[in-house]
């Protein structure tokens, strides 16, 4: 059920941006390699207990699972907001700059693009090399195997993305970036693979779709 969810976001995805385009309206378009590049989601997930992870819906089941996974990340994405927003750039946008997309298009880009990112930095190293591990070792290799992991997962994306800019405005974006990605390990660990998406779509509701919407029918229409 849950990756027919997400497929369903991704091809709703697609369509949309094209019948944007179709209209005269440019935004970042996501296409039909993009649907072949998520589809691995769907075997993984069912091999997340058989590689010694929670299952899907352990998120569910436990108590405060989704306020310590959505709300940490809302919290990530405000202070990126207030950081990025309000002290770096306080002067009003004159158009959508390249990380915001129109409303509600937003919504879907960038939940689609939480799933593809959380697939490709977290869930395909950790459930295959604990499956290995598993499969191989018998899992006692396991707390090994989770240091090594946790440490490149979380060091990966902010190394990729490494921000030019003020020094300190350096040092926020790579210890930000690095601290939300292991605080994503740490709940996929401990409520599986959904978890980890909900901190990444938290942080991208604030950063990309709230403040996206502030700009384009606030600023934009000044």
């Amino acid at each position: 059920m849950a990756g027919f969810i997400l497929l369903t976001v991704v091809i709703i995805t697609i369509l949309y941006g094209a019948s944007l385009e179709q209209h005269g309206i440019m935004v970042r378009r996501w296409n039909w390699n993009n649907l072949l590049l998520v589809l691995p989601v769907i075997p993984l997930l069912f091999l997340q207990q058989k590689a010694s992870l929670p299952a899907i819906q352990t998120i569910n089941e436990k108590k405060n699972g989704w306020l310590s996974t959505i709300g940490v990340g809302m919290l990530f994405g405000l202070l990126d907001v207030l950081i990025v927003k309000f002290i770096m750039h306080p002067e009003p946008y004159k158009e959508l700059p390249p990380f915001l997309q129109p409303f509600p298009y937003s919504t879907l880009l960038y939940s689609s693009g939480g799933v593809e990112v959380e697939l490709y930095y977290r869930m395909i190293p950790l459930t295959v090399l604990l499956f290995i591990n598993i499969f191989l070792f018998k899992g006692r290799w396991r707390s090994y195997f989770i240091i090594v992991i946790g440490v490149l997962t979380s060091i990966v994306e902010p190394i990729q993305q490494f921000p030019d800019g003020a020094w300190w405005f350096i040092v926020y974006a790579t210890l930000s970036g690095v601290a939300m990605n292991a605080w994503q390990f740490r709940s996929y660990l401990k409520y599986g693979f959904v978890a980890s998406l909900a901190v990444r779509l938290g942080h991208y509701l604030i950063w990309h779709v709230l403040l996206g919407i502030y700009v384009e029918f606030v600023e934009l229409v000044k």
